[in-house]
Formats: C-alpha cells, sequence, structure tokens
C-alpha cells in the first residue's frame, strides 16, 4: 500500500513511538531524506545522516581495539552513534539516526545492522536510550542501485513505500518559499511533477528533488526563463523545462508584483483560471507583514478560491500573517476554510 508524504511521516511518528524502525520506499528523488528532516525537526531531534551504502561492516560493529594491560581484544564504536554517555545536544529532546541508502549498501553491511535496528546495539556498545532511527532506499524497480534485503532484515523493520502526491508537495513548496513560479506550474500540471521511466535515455527527469533544485535556479536568474532553458532542461529533463518556460511565458501579461502593489484595486486580475493560480501563488510567496495590508486589498477580489488559495500558501510561507487585522477581517468573513488541512 502506498502512503503520501504527510501519511508517511504520520506512521513513522507512530512507530518511532512504539519503539520500532521505519524503511521508507521510494523512487529516487521522491522526497523521503526531506520527509526524514521535517520528523525530526518536528520532535526536536538531532538528525544523523549516515549513508549505508558508503560503510563497511565495521563501520556499524566498531573498530577492532587491543588492549594491552588486559590482554584482550574489543571493538571501539564509531563515533557516529549517539551512545549512553553522550550529551544530547541542547534544544533537542534525542537523537534520530537516519540510515539512508539502506538496501543500496552491500549484503555484509546490511548483516552487520541487524544488532543495530533490532538491540538498539553497535557492537558492545548501547545506543543513548533516546535515540530512534529511520532507513530509507529506492525502489529496485526504478533502475537505481538497490541490494536484496534478506528476510532476516526485511523482519526487523516497518515497512512504508512512498508515493509522490502533488497537493502535498505543494504545501511543503510553499511552507520551504521554493520558487512560486515552479509551485504555480505544479498546481497547475500535477502530473509533471514526478514523470518517471527507469528506461529514459534524458539525463535527468522531474521528480520532487529536481523541482527543488529548478526553484533554486529561477531564484538567482530573471524573468525570462527562456535564456536558460538548456540549464533548465538539465534539471528536471528537456520535455519539462520547454513546457515549464512556455508556461512561464504565458503569464507574462500578469500585473507584476509591483504593478498590484501599487494599485491593487485597478491592477488586472485574469479570468483564466491558470493565470489566476499563477498570480496566487506569486501574491503568497510576496506577502509578509510590511506589506500585507496592501496585498489583502488585490486578495479581496479574487474568486473565493483563488483567494483561499493565496492565503493557504502565504500562511505556510508565514505564520505570523495571522495576526494581523486585515487577515483576521477576511477569515471572519469566510469562517475556517482556510485552515481546512
Amino acid at each position: 500500500m502506498l502512503v503520501n508524504s504527510k501519511q508517511a511521516a504520520d506512521f513513522m511518528a507512530i512507530a518511532m513511538k512504539a519503539k520500532h524502525v521505519t524503511m521508507l520506499h521510494g523512487s529516487p528523488g521522491c522526497g523521503k531524506s526531506d520527509i526524514v528532516r521535517d520528523v525530526a525537526k518536528q520532535f526536536k531531534l538531532s538528525l544523523i545522516d549516515i549513508r549505508l551504502s558508503q560503510c563497511d561492516p565495521v563501520d556499524l560493529m566498531g573498530m577492532p581495539h587491543f588492549s594491552i594491560g588486559s590482554k584482550r581484544a574489543s571493538y571501539v564504536p564509531m563515533d557516529l552513534f549517539p551512545l549512553e554517555d553522550t550529551p544530547i545536544p541542547d534544544g533537542y529532546n534525542g537523537f534520530l539516526v537516519f540510515l539512508d541508502e539502506f538496501n543500496s549498501s552491500s549484503m555484509a553491511v546490511q548483516a552487520a545492522a541487524y544488532k543495530v535496528l533490532l538491540d538498539k546495539m553497535v557492537g558492545q556498545h548501547a545506543l543513548h536510550p533516546k535515540t530512534v532511527m529511520i532507513c530509507a532506499g529506492n525502489l529496485a524497480t526504478d533502475g537505481a542501485i538497490v541490494n536484496r534485503m534478506s528476510t532476516a532484515t526485511q523482519s526487523r523493520l516497518v515497512h512504508l513505500e512512498l508515493s509522490v502526491d502533488p497537493e502535498e508537495w505543494i504545501k511543503w513548496a510553499s511552507s520551504n518559499a521554493l520558487d512560486h513560479r515552479v509551485i504555480s506550474y505544479i498546481h497547475g500540471c500535477p502530473d509533471s511533477l514526478h514523470r518517471f521511466n527507469s528506461k529514459h535515455h534524458d539525463h535527468t527527469f522531474s521528480c520532487p528533488r529536481t523541482w527543488a533544485f529548478a526553484s533554486d535556479i529561477c531564484k538567482v536568474t530573471g524573468p525570462n526563463l527562456r535564456e536558460i532553458l538548456p540549464l533548465l532542461a538539465g534539471t528536471v529533463g528537456e520535455g519539462e523545462a520547454n513546457m515549464f518556460v512556455a508556461y512561464t511565458e504565458s503569464t507574462m501579461r500578469l500585473p507584476t508584483i509591483e504593478q498590484i502593489r501599487k494599485n491593487p484595486e485597478g491592477a488586472l486580475l485574469d479570468e483564466d483560471p491558470a493565470m489566476l493560480f499563477a498570480v496566487a501563488h506569486m501574491v503568497a510567496a510576496y506577502s509578509k507583514v510590511s506589506n500585507i495590508d496592501v496585498h489583502m486589498r488585490y486578495i479581496n477580489r479574487m474568486p473565493m478560491e483563488f483567494a483561499t488559495v493565496t492565503l493557504k500558501n502565504a500562511l505556510k510561507r508565514d505564520r505570523t500573517l495571522i495576526t494581523m487585522d486585515c487577515v483576521q477581517d477576511w477569515i471572519t468573513k469566510v469562517g475556517d476554510e482556510v485552515f481546512n488541512d
């Protein structure tokens, strides 16, 4: 059964409370690491990111150490892992050990992880009692470097398979201040978020990770994205890059944020739903406490559906906007619709 990013985070939290380790399976670039980072942030856990594909068995068992006094050898654990005497960093409640690329590691490394996963021990040393673990890895069907997991490994984990949910991704993208053009494009073309074929011949493909890369690129370039089309093609694939650039060009007739601020009552309000989504995400992206009064005068002219989209995304970017009188007045008029999710 597939789960979206919100369900994955909720289920991982339940497994953590039950003191079991989750294995999150998903296609490359679909946001597995971001979900784990968000879980760590939610529970104020110090995240320790270990790429298991780069480990040797000794990294999970400890380095052999010979004590001359006792004439015996023992294993000294690597400093990757928080042990019983490891101090919890200030501001955190404990540790989250993230074993990423789990099923890309060798069978020997997976076998060495048995004790860590089930007994919470590195060699002869116990992990800190306030340590939880999450594993993640790619799907074997996606052409990624994946090794078979033994039945012994499988039975030590609680498994979840992640799907790509455009609606959940848009919420995440708004909360993380991705470029509004990327968000509005995915809002209007949700299938573009993840177009993956393991046998594709392009250099890359569109997925949550590569759209986040595209957002970073868009933020440091001018409004004419046609000039950097080869760069975007090398980020999300040629087909998606062409469609994205064409979309941004179609929105050029929309008012700029400066024009909206100068004349919120008179600035163009397009009737095309695609254009309304575009302007909604743009206004949300630039809304802050110092200008929300002016922005609300434009937002109040929008059809209710698009005004709601604008306010929801603005609040995801800056929750303090909810304290402003103009926002409170709007919420009073429309009820709790803006807070449905």
